[in-house]
This record gives C-alpha cells, sequence and structure tokens, in this order.
C-alpha cells in the first residue's frame, strides 16, 4: 500500500465541519490535487478524495478572495465542469441559482443545485419577486426587481472551502432537495495555538462599467421617412412652416445628419424651438446615463484557538453604487464561529447575521418605466440633457418632462424618483453536538435555523405612463426554516476491512408569509404615506408552509484500503402530498477501487475507477391536494385557483447512474477526470388545460419522462515547476445533452408538444417526445422548398400560421481554461471560459430594430426613394414561385422582417468567449512582514469579465431574464447591460 487510508468518518445531517489544511498563500489558484485530499460531502461528511465513487469538486478559499464579487457564486462560473450560475443581470445584487448538468425536469424550480452552508441546508424556493412580469409594456402594471437572494448573505472573506457534489448520487443522502447534485459550503472556523489572537484586515475596492453596448447608428434621426412638399426628407418638432409634426415617433427613420436645420425640441422653451437648429446626433445620448460603478468592501477578522476552544468572528462592510444613476446598496454582515471540545462531547456553533439595505434597485423588464424601454426609445438627435430637470417648470412631482412620447417615461426620473428599496435582514446558525460513547459509538444533535426578514417599498410618481396619479407599495416577507437532526454511528476496524455504520432522522419546518398594501393614486403628489392614498388595496398574509421528517441509514465499507463501498438510504414524508402517497424511498450504492493501490503501475499515482447509482423523489409545491383561495387585490376578499387540485399526485422520481476514471501521473502534476453520466426524471406534476366549464383553466396531472446525459472532463497540471518559477493548467469540458422521452398523453400527438413556459408571449418553451428540454418555439420565416424567404404581394413577408422550433436555449458545450504563474512573490493568474452554440431571442433586438436604431438597419437606406425589395420570393396562383418584385419603404420592411412575434429573426447564437478573471499579486516576503510585525500582507489588482468576443448584437450572449422572481435563459426581455470590473485588494494579518 502506498499510503494508509484514513477513513475518519464524522457523520453530520445539517452541522458545521471544519477542514482543516495547512496554511497556503492568499494568492494560490491552481493547487496539485493530493490523492488523499480531503473533501467535504454530503451531510458533511468528511471524506478523502480517492475513497468516493461519485464526482466532486473542490474549490478553495482563494477563488472567492482573489475578486470579489457581489454575489460569490458568479466566482465559480466556468471553473467547474457542469457548472452554470444563471443570473438576470438585473442589478447590482447579483441573484444566483446554480444549476449542476443542465435541465432535469420542465419545472424550473427543481432543476437548481441544493446549496449547504456550514451543514444548513438552504431552501432557495422561497426567493420572492415582485409579482409582475418581464414583458408589460402597455399592461398598466409594474416590473421585476432583483432584490437577491440567501447567497447573498455570505461574505466572500468567510469562504473557507466549496464542494461541488454534482449530481444525484453525490447528494444521496440529502433526499429529493439533493436530487441535482448539492453546493456544500464551510466558512472559516478559528486556528491558531496556545490562544495567540490573529487580527486580519481586509480592504477591496473595484470600479465596473458597462462591458459591451450594441452596434447604435448615429447616421439618421427621428422620424418615419416623411417628405416635406418638395420630397425631401424633413423633420418637425410639432407643426411648422416645414410640414407636419414628425417628432412624436420612437423610430428613426428620418432624415440624414448632413448639416440641415430644422425646427426642434428646446428645453428652455419645453416645446418647438423659435428657430431653426443644427440638425446633429448625440452620440453619448444612452451612454452618458450610465455611471461608473463603485463597490468599497472593508472586513475585520479575530480569530484564536486553545486546545478546547477556538473562536473566529468576522465584520464586513459593502458600500455599492451601480452603474445606474441613484441605485446600489449597502450590506454588513458579520459571522461568528466557536468550538468546544470536551474531551467526549464536542460542539460547534456557527452564526451568520446579514442586512442589506438599498434606497434603491434597479428594475428590469420591457415595459414603460424601465430603462431598458428607455434605452431603445431614446433617438440618435435627441440630448439626453433635454430629462435631466425631471420635472416641467412650476409641475414639480405632477409632470415629468418627456417631450417626444408620452409613453417613454424620464430616465431621470425613472432613477430617482421610481425607487424600489428594500431592507432585508438574514439570520442563518446552527449548533451541533457530538458526544463520543467510546472508540466505536458515536452521536451527534444538531438544531438549526434559517431567518429572512424583508421589507420593500415601491415608489410610483404622479405622471408616470403606468401611474398617471401615482402609487405606492409596501411588502413584507418573512421565511423561517428549522432544521432539527440526530445521528448515531459505530464503526469498526479490522486487518482488511473497515466498516462504518449510521442511522438517524431529521425534522423540516418551512414556513413563509408574504404580507402587501398598495397605495393606488396618490391625493397629494410626491407624498408616499398609506394615509395619502386613493385607494388601498391591502393582501391579506399569504402562507407558504409544508414539513418534511425523514428517517436515513448510511453503510461505508473499505477492503485493503483501495475498494471502497458506500450505501445510503433515505425515506421521506411530505405534507405536500397526500397520506397515501406521502412517503418515499432514496436508495443508493457508490463504489470505486484504486487500481494503482492493488497492482504496480509503474509511474502512475493513481488510477481510479467509480460508478455510483442513485434514485430519489420529489415532492411537489404546497396547497396542490385540495381547494385554496388566494388574497385578491381587494379587501376582505379571495379568489379561487385557476389549477383544479389532485388529491392523489405521487412523487417525481429521479433516477441517476454515473461513472468515471480519475488519473494521476508524473508524481501528481498532472491529474485528468473523465465522468459519464446518465439520469431519468419521470412523473412530473404537469398543470394541463381542462374545460372552461369546470371553473378552471388547468389540472394538475402526473407523468411525462426525460433522459439527461452528458460527459464531463477536467485536467489540471504544471507544466513548469521550481522553487523560483511555477506555471499551472486547470482546464475543463462538459457537454450535456436531454431528451424528452413522453408527455402527458393529451399531447403526444401535438407536433408542439406541451407548453411548460413561456416569455414575453413570444418565446414558448415546449416539450416534444425526442426533443430536448429548452426547446425555444416561436413564429419564423416562410420559406419555399429551396429555402428562399416567402414575400406577399403587399411586399411584406408572409405570415405563418403555425410555431416551429427555433433553437436550444442550452449550449452544445461549456469549457473554461485557468492558467496561474508564480514568480516568487508575485503570482499572475487569468482564466478564459465560454460555450459552444446554444441562442437567444432578444427583445431588445427586435424593437432596436423595427425602430432603425441599430447598424445593421442602414442597409437599403441610401436607396433614392427610401424603399427596397425583400430578397426572396412570392408564390403564384398555381402553387409555382417567382422572384419578389415589391416594393416598400425601408421603414416598413424593418418593422416587419423583425416584428416582436418572428422568434427566428430575432434569435442569435450564444457562442462566446469571455476573460472571466485575471489577476496579479504580490506577497511581501516575512523579511518585510516580520519587520513590521506582521504574520502575513499582500496586494492585487484584479478584472472581471474584462474581454468578451461573441456575435450576439446587444448586451451579453448569457442573456437571461427576470420573470417575476423566476430566471429563464436564452430570452432577453428588457435586460440590463452586463459589467467589467476592475478592482484592488489588500489584505494584512497581524
Amino acid at each position: 500500500m502506498k499510503r494508509k487510508l484514513q477513513t475518519i468518518i464524522t457523520l453530520v445531517l445539517t452541522g458545521t465541519v471544519t477542514v482543516e489544511m495547512p496554511a497556503q498563500s492568499r494568492l494560490d489558484t491552481i493547487k496539485e490535487r493530493k490523492i488523499d485530499e480531503v473533501v467535504v460531502t454530503a451531510l458533511g461528511i468528511k471524506r478523502e478524495q480517492k475513497a468516493l465513487g461519485f464526482s466532486a469538486k473542490k474549490v478553495d478559499e482563494e477563488t472567492f478572495e482573489k475578486a470579489q464579487y457581489n454575489n460569490w457564486a458568479t466566482a465559480m462560473e466556468g471553473k467547474v465542469a457542469g457548472l452554470k450560475v444563471l443570473t438576470a443581470s438585473a442589478g447590482p445584487l447579483e441573484t444566483a441559482r446554480i444549476k449542476l448538468r443542465g435541465e432535469t425536469s420542465m419545472s424550473a424550480s427543481d432543476n437548481f443545485a441544493l446549496i449547504v452552508i456550514d451543514g444548513i441546508p438552504i431552501d432557495q424556493t422561497l426567493t420572492k419577486g415582485t409579482g409582475s412580469a418581464a414583458y408589460g409594456a402597455g399592461a398598466g402594471g409594474d416590473l421585476p426587481v432583483d432584490y437577491g437572494n440567501i447567497l447573498n448573505a455570505i461574505n466572500p472573506e468567510d469562504i473557507e472551502s466549496v464542494t461541488v457534489l454534482k449530481g444525484a448520487s453525490a447528494a444521496a443522502l440529502y433526499g429529493e432537495r439533493g436530487a441535482n447534485g448539492a453546493i456544500m459550503i464551510t466558512t472559516k472556523s478559528g486556528k491558531g495555538k496556545n490562544g495567540k489572537l490573529i487580527v486580519g484586515y481586509n480592504s477591496n475596492s473595484s470600479f465596473e462599467s458597462v462591458l459591451k453596448w450594441p452596434d447604435w447608428q448615429y447616421e439618421y434621426g427621428q422620424g418615419t421617412q416623411t417628405r416635406d412638399k418638395s420630397g425631401r426628407y424633413y423633420y418637425s418638432y410639432g407643426a411648422s412652416e416645414d410640414g407636419v409634426n414628425t417628432g412624436s415617433t420612437s423610430s428613426a427613420f428620418g432624415p440624414k445628419f448632413e448639416g440641415q436645420y430644422y425646427f426642434q425640441y428646446d428645453p428652455e422653451v419645453e416645446g418647438q424651438s423659435p428657430e431653426r437648429r443644427l440638425w446633429k446626433p448625440y452620440k453619448d445620448n444612452v451612454k452618458g446615463f450610465f455611471n461608473l460603478g463603485t463597490t468599497f468592501s472593508n472586513s475585520i477578522s479575530l480569530e484564536a484557538g486553545w486546545r478546547k476552544f477556538n473562536f473566529r468572528t468576522n465584520l464586513n462592510y459593502t458600500d455599492n453604487d451601480w452603474i445606474v444613476p441613484n441605485t446600489g446598496f449597502e450590506r454588513f454582515t458579520a459571522n461568528n464561529s466557536f468550538g468546544f471540545n470536551f474531551n467526549k462531547l464536542k460542539a460547534t456553533a456557527k452564526f451568520i447575521f446579514s442586512n442589506t439595505h438599498s434606497d434603491n434597485l434597479p428594475a428590469t423588464g420591457y415595459n414603460n418605466q424601465s430603462l431598458n424601454y428607455f434605452m431603445i426609445f431614446q433617438n440618435p438627435n435627441i440630448d439626453l440633457a433635454w430629462y435631466r430637470p425631471i420635472w416641467r417648470k412650476g409641475k414639480y412631482q405632477e409632470d415629468q418632462i418627456h417631450p417626444f412620447s408620452s409613453f417613454i417615461d424620464n430616465p431621470y426620473m425613472i432613477a430617482y424618483e421610481m425607487t424600489n428599496a428594500i431592507n432585508k435582514n438574514n439570520m442563518l446558525g446552527g449548533i451541533t453536538l457530538n458526544y463520543q460513547f467510546n472508540n466505536n459509538f458515536e452521536i451527534m444533535l444538531r438544531s438549526g435555523a434559517e431567518y429572512t426578514v424583508e421589507d420593500r417599498a415601491q415608489k410610483r410618481p404622479w405622471s408616470s405612463a403606468n401611474y398617471r396619479e401615482g402609487y405606492y407599495s409596501e411588502q413584507h416577507v418573512n421565511d423561517r426554516v428549522f432544521n432539527n437532526d440526530v445521528l448515531l454511528s459505530y464503526n469498526r476496524e479490522f486487518k482488511n476491512l473497515n466498516f462504518k455504520i449510521s442511522a438517524g432522522g431529521s425534522m423540516r419546518d418551512i414556513r413563509s408569509e408574504t404580507e402587501r398594501t398598495n397605495a393606488v393614486g396618490l391625493i397629494e403628489p410626491g407624498i408616499y404615506t398609506f394615509e395619502n392614498a386613493k385607494a388601498l388595496q391591502v393582501k391579506p398574509t399569504k402562507p407558504y408552509n409544508y414539513k418534511v421528517n425523514s428517517m436515513y441509514g448510511l453503510i461505508n465499507l473499505e477492503y485493503l484500503k483501495a475498494i471502497f463501498l458506500d450505501i445510503t438510504a433515505r425515506n421521506d414524508w411530505t405534507s405536500t402530498l397526500p397520506r397515501k402517497n406521502w412517503s418515499f424511498f432514496y436508495p443508493s450504492v457508490s463504489t470505486s477501487v484504486i487500481l494503482s493501490d492493488l497492482m504496480d503501475l509503474n509511474k502512475v499515482d493513481l488510477l481510479k475507477l467509480r460508478a455510483s447509482y442513485a434514485r430519489s423523489g420529489f415532492g411537489t409545491s404546497p396547497y396542490r391536494l385540495t381547494k385554496y383561495y388566494s388574497p385578491s387585490d381587494y379587501e376582505d376578499s379571495y379568489t379561487m385557483d385557476a389549477l383544479l387540485f389532485n388529491a392523489d399526485l405521487k412523487p417525481k422520481i429521479n433516477t441517476n447512474l454515473e461513472a468515471g476514471l480519475d488519473v494521476a501521473v508524473l508524481k501528481n502534476r498532472l491529474n485528468f477526470n473523465f465522468t459519464f453520466y446518465n439520469n431519468y426524471t419521470e412523473n412530473e406534476v404537469f398543470g394541463i388545460p381542462v374545460l372552461v366549464e369546470s371553473g378552471y383553466s388547468r389540472k394538475l396531472i402526473n407523468s411525462g419522462k426525460v433522459r439527461n446525459r452528458g460527459v464531463e472532463l477536467e485536467l489540471t497540471g504544471f507544466p513548469f515547476k521550481s522553487k523560483a518559477f511555477t506555471w499551472g493548467i486547470a482546464a475543463n469540458w462538459s457537454a450535456n445533452k436531454n431528451k424528452v422521452i413522453s408527455i402527458p398523453d393529451e399531447f403526444k400527438d401535438e407536433p408542439l408538444g406541451y407548453n411548460y413556459s413561456s416569455v414575453g408571449g413570444a418565446v414558448y418553451f415546449n416539450a416534444v417526445v425526442g426533443g430536448s428540454l429548452g426547446d425555444m418555439y416561436g413564429y419564423n420565416l416562410v420559406r419555399d422548398p429551396q429555402g428562399n424567404v416567402v414575400w406577399g404581394s403587399d411586399g411584406l413577408t408572409a405570415k405563418s400560421t403555425q410555431m416551429a422550433k427555433i433553437g436550444n436555449a442550452f449550449p452544445l458545450w461549456k469549457a473554461g481554461i485557468e492558467n496561474s504563474f508564480q514568480i516568487k512573490n508575485v503570482r499572475i493568474q487569468f482564466s478564459f471560459d465560454g460555450q459552444y452554440k446554444g441562442m437567444v431571442y432578444s427583445q431588445t433586438h427586435h424593437k432596436m430594430t423595427e425602430q432603425g436604431k441599430l447598424a445593421h438597419t442602414l442597409k437599403y437606406r441610401d436607396s433614392e426613394d427610401g424603399m427596397m425589395v425583400g430578397e426572396g420570393v412570392v408564390q403564384n396562383a398555381d402553387g409555382s414561385y417567382s422572384p419578389n418584385t415589391t416594393r416598400i419603404l425601408v421603414s416598413k420592411y424593418y418593422s416587419d422582417y423583425y416584428r416582436r412575434a418572428n422568434v427566428e429573426t430575432n434569435s442569435f447564437d450564444a457562442s462566446y468567449i469571455k476573460l472571466r478573471d485575471a489577476r496579479i499579486g504580490y506577497v511581501f516576503p516575512k523579511t518585510i512582514t516580520e519587520s513590521m510585525k506582521l504574520r502575513e500582507m499582500s496586494i492585487s489588482l484584479y478584472g472581471k469579465n474584462l474581454w468578451m468576443w461573441t456575435k450576439f448584437p446587444i448586451f451579453d450572449p448569457e442573456a437571461a431574464t427576470l420573470d417575476d422572481s423566476d430566471i429563464t435563459p436564452g430570452v432577453d426581455i428588457g435586460a440590463l447591460p452586463s459589467t467589467r470590473t476592475i478592482g484592488l485588494n489588500f489584505n494584512v494579518k497581524f
């Protein structure tokens, strides 16, 4: 045997586990992965990497410290094969949802990995939105706002390690919550000896700006190809001696900027200028609205350790001013850890408190009062400064300045008056007791809790497009999750066989309440109180409560310290299913064989084969078993749910198979990992249409089956390593493909299958037997058998009557590569990642093209008559085709060819390559730090999202839409720009 394998397994259901690691420079990024490296697995169990029969990836603290993100989870993008951090580019708090190995379910909320912080499972399904859809133009409603989620409560400085457990086999002991894998976050604990106090200080300053802008055109101004009496294009703000008013359109198909003079808007008179003025573009009239964002973060930590006691406290304050004026947040976090060791009894306590406050967070989506809406409708000839006073003279808080359309709200009013405030407190903590009866028996008791108390307020002033008389709303969110656990373990060691048996149980209690009060109309403008309301809507508390009780067991067998077998079993009882179906069983088995320990393989340090099988199940959302009523907008009134309940619902079942190979050679300087997985999900909960006479629109049933399979490759190597210079490389590649095996019988013969999601009334995600989850359906161009576009007799495109598949929102594969160079005390690191294919539908592109705002709309404009002929054919009466010859206005061509419903012409390849992060740092040598009586000191300059290659024409191909609280990838509905960041980090310990 090369090394005695220590199988010290601390079985913990939901508690804190401290992983002792050797002291390392804070600038380390890529490390040699030791064969016997310890990682934290499901239930907080510490295992040696080589003993695992499933894929588990450890991400160390430096990944999160080296370039601090507003949400630490986004730092993992591109670093772990098969991992995707989904965000909506909707504001500075960056709500993040983590997916592992793609989509397994048609229910979006069932596709995310479980988050476990210091052993406490976090319920992400409790994240609340505003109740508003992303697409709401003309609907008179509100917009989604990204208020962040529980991941924001974690300060990156507090993270010791993150272990990514991929798939149901790796996280089987978490039951239904672990079916999509788990993210195991371990925060730091007190270290040191002899009670010496270690004081740390970290200061981080960063600056962010827009990463990519659309390619706007500034050659033509506002207008719709209107001509004067002499036949020339002209412009007139209001009717004038030059002609009728052309200044009320949002389109930019007006005169070319050639030094001519027209009657234009005059901000001094708030109307038509008294004389003609130079017709010119204002090229900074959108970009100039956005600021340079800043984030300043400061942390101080205290930690010490004795033989029987250790503690750590970290306090952090973060102040953010985002790129949108008058938006940002302040956040205070306190992380406290205490450990006690009284011979046979060990006690651990960890508590995290976070307060996030903001006077205003930006709204997102396509709606009259969104900034994206303004960016789309802003015309090249309009100076941004004309909007800056916000209010018309003598009409403060009564009538805004929006001189070109009553449907386009003033951007400064959106930023400074349409505010979305929040004050949120997150509390997360747990106490764990471990008692060792003897060398064989151990018991663990733990209690953990998660609290979120959140107060929100939305203000909408008089004269806004959707609230002419103003609006004010307050929302109160109160979420509580309790976890209580007990676990008894017995272990025994023999000469060639070691084993451990554990059994335990848990109780999980989820309680969530939401209250909302709305003032619809304000008696006096600018006074946001309910006493000033013209009409008051009080929505009673809407609960969201359920319980899950569990029992589970685990057997670990080790033979010859080279063959490992793990068997687990868990049974859950959930209140969301009927009594006859509320109990479901989860078995799993995994094995690993270290061939390099069983035979002489020369210079092979590790050759490991692994395989696993797991079966898990899902309950469903609460209140689906009988009739329920929901509070309405009117006091003391309720409405019946349009979804017909089902008292016979069954659990959704997930079956996962996984196999892999791990190889290490050259004294562990080159590591290779290969994983193949195959996953089946069946008994999905569907809402299918019913006759309207029933009083319902849909009913719930169990049906359907989806297969999800893929491949993951990871490579870590050190091409060069010496005392003076080290070069490390870490690369990963993953491909995932799913297939719809079956859908409800009611839809199996439908060519469009079952529509399980849609966004904006244009893009539909349909499940068709033989297709894939993520398939995007919508209307497309009509083509002849040769593929030519078919045009109608009116010169416009022929309109299809049936939707078709346009593409898939998910890539064919993703990859990432990280390089790290150490030259004595200098560390240089940079990483790229990207994806191949996938598709994004862009509402922003549709509207900017329709209005002639993008550079590609310059094509055909130089024609003398302002008309063009669409390239393609027309269908003749006999069914044959002939070339299209009908001329139409250029403006009509773009508004029709790129109309919103035409998903084909507004969807684009989502391939990209990004310079995700880069960093250069310096660790001061001991000769300097010791002379200053310091333990360590370092400084670094870093950047995030510094560069991007893509053919996607708008902001970012990683586009996703915030729709209420859901994040839908592959769709851009009113997205805000993504950003690049440059920062400076300073760290010192003494």
